[in-house]
């Protein structure tokens, strides 16, 4: 609370007017490679969302271990694609703003990565696919059924490994933090400022995008305010995972007070769950 109301108290710093084709930004040739990759990968989140909005209870045992498991080895994908599109919109000779200008459907689609994560975490379903694995295992144990890989279709070493990704209360949103911060450490040639410069000016540009009536025009769908504020959120919680003071340091290069007023100035029916986020 401490670093919040500092925040509050702070000057407002320089905000971008670049407008991000969120809707249909479509790749050139130069980022076209990268831009499938990236795209089945994609397209495969979508399917794990409908599946998850639809999730109604217990059924199935082996379908909803298969599920579990899906969704274990999707974030394992996901956790592939980060360091190339990483990679993409923080070397070279652009500055971050020249990036996020140049190169808008690797910008869409790095948006769409967080928006899965954050709507992922935010659902909570497999929360409960998870307790009831856990307590179809238990059950068998103590009746003492050791359940077979063929019942459970995961294999004892994978199960852990399960375990250990569906213990954190944001599951997606770490495998995304920790791959980002290993591109860090991996690229030691890559100053970590372009990475976090990046972030933080692509934060800036959503936010901008939200407070200009002029770009929220351009908008065709009426959920692309969510999602644009959705995506602003999550920069700000990478950025504050990857930076080395974080995102609320008065040096930080990401206006967090801006973005909170952001926040605050819609329903709070709509934005509650992101100013959740910040506690």
């Amino acid at each position: 609370m401490g670093n919040l109301l500092r925040l509050l108290s702070r000057d407002d710093t320089p905000k971008y007017d670049v407008f991000v084709d969120f809707e249909n930004a479509q790749p050139t040739q130069m980022e076209e490679e990268t831009y499938q990759i990236v795209n089945d990968v994609l397209q495969h989140s979508k399917r794990i969302l409908f599946e998850l909005q639809l999730y109604q209870g217990a059924g199935n045992a082996i379908r909803e271990f298969s599920k579990l498991r899906e969704f274990y080895e999707f974030s394992q994908k996901l956790e592939a694609i980060v360091p190339r599109i990483l990679w993409e919109l923080s070397s070279g000779p652009l500055t971050p703003t020249e990036h996020l200008k140049m190169q808008q459907a690797l910008v869409k689609q790095f948006a769409e990565m967080l928006d899965f994560v954050l709507t992922f975490d935010d659902l909570k379903q497999f929360k409960m696919i998870f307790s009831y694995y856990r307590r179809t295992v238990n059950r068998l144990r103590l009746a003492n059924q050791d359940p077979s890989d063929d019942e459970l279709e995961i294999p004892n070493e994978l199960a852990n490994r399960m375990s250990l990704f569906y213990a954190h209360a944001t599951p997606m949103l770490k495998v995304l933090s920790d791959a980002t911060t290993r591109f860090v450490s991996e690229n030691k040639d890559l100053p970590i400022e372009n990475t976090t410069e990046t972030l933080g000016t692509m934060a800036k540009i959503c936010q901008r995008m939200i407070e200009n009536s002029e770009f929220c025009s351009r908008f065709h769908r009426e959920d692309t305010i969510l999602f644009v504020l959705r995506v602003m959120v999550g920069l700000i919680i990478l950025y504050d995972h990857v930076h080395p003071v974080g995102a609320f340091s008065r040096n930080a290069h990401i206006d967090v007070k801006g973005c909170i007023k952001v926040l605050k100035d819609q329903p709070t029916n709509v934005v509650e769950g992101l100013l959740n986020a910040f506690k």
